[in-house]
């Protein structure tokens, strides 16, 4: 949740464009398109991967002797409504019915949820296109009305999605 709300709050719209008002004026705020990211876990590995898609330079820093953070320990997936996986499998989610199950489940902050899943399928997406991850399994899990938790065939999907994050910035 908080690497989408991060990629979110970078200016990942949910039309998936390259480079949208807000990521424009995340940059426009450091000299020479740079950013420092704090947090080497899917949040920050996202929000790091974002200013390099976008032409910026990036210092990212983490508080352990390796990235990954908690978010490598998931093992259910990452959840996602409205995303192409689950249009491919005739899945009627809607970020609608995600704020409405987020919702129910508890939320605090109804304006936090409702960007929260607005921009999951586009995140979720993001994640397969760029990174060429495997996110073809989808699941009902608790609290949900739909299947829409993603992951792929391995054993911990958490895992799995960040290190293709670390990898991708390692290319750089």
């Amino acid at each position: 949740a908080q690497a989408i709300l991060f990629r979110s709050i970078l200016g990942r719209s949910r039309f998936n464009s390259p480079v949208t008002r807000p990521t424009r004026r995340f940059m426009a705020c450091f000299p020479s398109s740079q950013a420092i990211v704090v947090g080497g876990g899917l949040g920050g590995m996202s929000a790091a991967n974002t200013v390099v898609e976008n032409g910026g330079r990036v210092v990212l820093l983490d508080k352990s002797s390796f990235c990954g953070g908690n978010s490598t320990k998931a093992t259910s997936g990452i959840n996602g409504a409205g995303t192409k996986t689950q249009k491919s499998k005739s899945i009627p989610d809607t970020a609608d019915i995600f704020v409405a199950d987020t919702l129910k489940g508890g939320a605090k902050k109804p304006e936090l949820a409702k960007v929260l899943c607005v921009n999951s399928a586009a995140d979720v997406d993001w994640l397969v296109d760029k990174f060429d991850l495997d996110l073809s399994l989808v699941a009902r899990l608790g609290g949900h009305s739909q299947p829409r938790t993603h992951r792929g065939k391995e054993r911990f999907p958490g895992m799995t999605i960040t290190y293709a994050l670390i990898q991708m910035l390692e290319k750089v």
